[in-house]
């Protein structure tokens, strides 16, 4: 667990200070065990906007700890109890980040062969990338149509949160196995740096899905003025203590989800903005989410979503971290940290990700 000491203003180089007490982690870090091939580069040509290509290091063996359950790599199947499973999107886009969000969760897990990876992809072809970076990952590869959902999309202040991809989460309980009844979703531009189970063991109780809420966020500036004027949509949250939360980290009952129909419940909300009279709402995939589950979510710790590290969705610029436990990293907003550190202008704070980057260009 990083605990990040913050003095005031911004971040800089000098103004950071982390700190890996084992005094304060539940467990050492797995074990990385290293193939003989571990410095090998591992060629991936797909062309990018600059015609590069891809290639990724493989990255090293994590081992369960000697205390974990889990079944092995030849019989197990994805039906198997002792088994977490994390979904989490895949495309050319954000690959470097989906690859590095991955690689944070296994290095940082107790028991990492007991992690199940489902990745919701727009295209084939990254299923053979994903086994060479991470030959002993148990993972499942999903495609998810982007037509399944393109109609139902309205234009966002950021053409990143119009793209199909944002709402495969919505569907999560439809593309995984109804044998899958808990998941944890996480975006691509993140980093986990603590134990994943203790994230899937977070207790939903009544509800559906988990998340760290902020409830001290202008909850109203999420939906527009007509919205808020015209009581047959503001009055969805009557009763209701509504709180802003970020669907870039969220557990999820799958079971309870298929029951009570949340993906069509999130459908019809997207009908609305796309009928209705005026716009009820600007900002992409969240409002939907926030239609149907605000002031039903069972809190989660602030500490798994430092979010917002990308800046806003215009400038992208620099952001604090509030004080205290952090155990994952999210660069949402319009900054990346690769293309920062790519563009030798990174926030200080970007440092904190490169260390799971396992991207290199091929020569």
């Amino acid at each position: 667990m990083l605990w990040i000491m913050r003095f005031s203003g911004f971040f800089s180089a000098a103004m950071v200070m982390i700190v890996l007490s084992p005094s304060l982690q539940s467990f050492p870090p797995a074990e990385a065990i290293r193939s003989s091939h571990v410095d090998s580069l591992l060629r991936f040509s797909t062309p990018t906007h600059s015609g590069d290509k891809f290639s990724f290091r493989r990255a090293p063996a994590f081992r369960n700890a000697g205390d974990c359950r889990a079944p092995k790599l030849e019989n197990y199947t994805v039906c198997d109890p002792s088994l977490i499973h994390v979904a989490i999107t895949l495309d050319v886009e954000y690959l470097r980040g989906s690859v590095a969000a991955v690689h944070s969760v296994l290095q940082h897990s107790k028991c990492p062969e007991s992690v199940f990876f489902h990745f919701l992809v727009p295209e084939t072809g990254l299923e053979t990338l994903v086994r060479s970076t991470f030959p002993e990952l148990k993972f499942k590869v999903y495609y998810f149509d982007p037509e399944r959902v393109r109609n139902l999309i309205s234009s966002s202040v950021r053409q990143a949160l119009e793209q199909p991809l944002n709402y495969a989460r919505n569907y999560l309980a439809d593309l995984l196995e109804t044998c899958i009844t808990r998941v944890i979703y996480l975006d691509s531009d993140l980093v986990v740096v603590d134990d994943i189970s203790m994230l899937w063991s977070t207790k939903l109780g009544a509800k559906t899905i988990g998340a760290p809420e902020y409830c001290h966020a202008n909850f109203s500036k999420y939906f527009t003025g007509y919205f808020w004027s015209n009581p047959r949509f503001s009055g969805v949250f009557s009763g209701r203590n509504p709180c802003y939360f970020n669907t870039g980290v969220m557990v999820m009952d799958l079971g309870k989800w298929r029951r009570l129909g949340y993906t069509r419940r999130i459908e019809r909300w997207m009908e609305v903005q796309k009928t209705s009279a005026s716009r009820i709402y600007e900002l992409g995939s969240l409002p939907p989410f926030l239609l149907v589950f605000a002031g039903h979510v069972a809190p989660i710790e602030h500490r798994w979503n430092q979010h917002g590290l990308g800046g806003d969705n215009v400038r992208g610029s620099c952001r604090d971290l509030h004080p205290g436990p952090v155990s994952l990293l999210h660069w949402s907003g319009s900054g990346k940290p690769w293309l920062r550190l790519d563009s030798k202008q990174p926030c200080p704070l970007d440092s904190l990700w490169a260390p799971y980057d396992l991207y290199g260009h091929s020569t």
